[in-house]
């Protein structure tokens, strides 16, 4: 399951404003992202277009089960590139960062290889 980057950060985002916020609405990922509204209305046409998100008439933004799945995929990336790049002395926000670029490129099977290790080694790396 590998969609482009920005379908991937959006769907990120709705994520993790849906576990901070009441309902997510259009605006929400503009400020979020420091993003236009109009471009971020285009992004979300797109995402309803390819059924990941569904639009109430009141304008709130829900993920669908394959949105869902795409942006709990990517947030876990994040979360475990981020803890070891700060466990190896990046600077946290530098590892956010980056953390950020490698998610969307790296195979599922490396980022897995990754996981794996981090399980093994969570005392010495965290």
């Amino acid at each position: 399951m590998h969609y482009n980057e920005s379908a991937e950060n959006y769907l990120e985002t709705i994520l993790m404003l849906s576990k901070k916020l009441p309902v997510v609405r259009a605006v929400d990922i503009a400020n979020e992202l420091g993003y236009k509204k109009s471009s971020v209305s285009i992004a979300m046409k797109h995402l309803r277009e390819n059924q990941h998100i569904t639009v109430s008439d009141s304008g709130f933004i829900s993920l669908t089960e394959s949105g869902l799945a795409i942006a709990e995929m990517v947030f876990e990336r994040h979360e475990i590139l981020t803890k070891i790049l700060t466990a190896i002395g990046v600077p946290e926000e530098i590892a956010s960062e980056d953390a950020c670029k490698i998610e969307h490129v790296i195979s599922k099977e490396s980022f897995e290889a990754i996981k794996n290790s981090l399980a093994r080694h969570q005392k010495e790396y965290l």
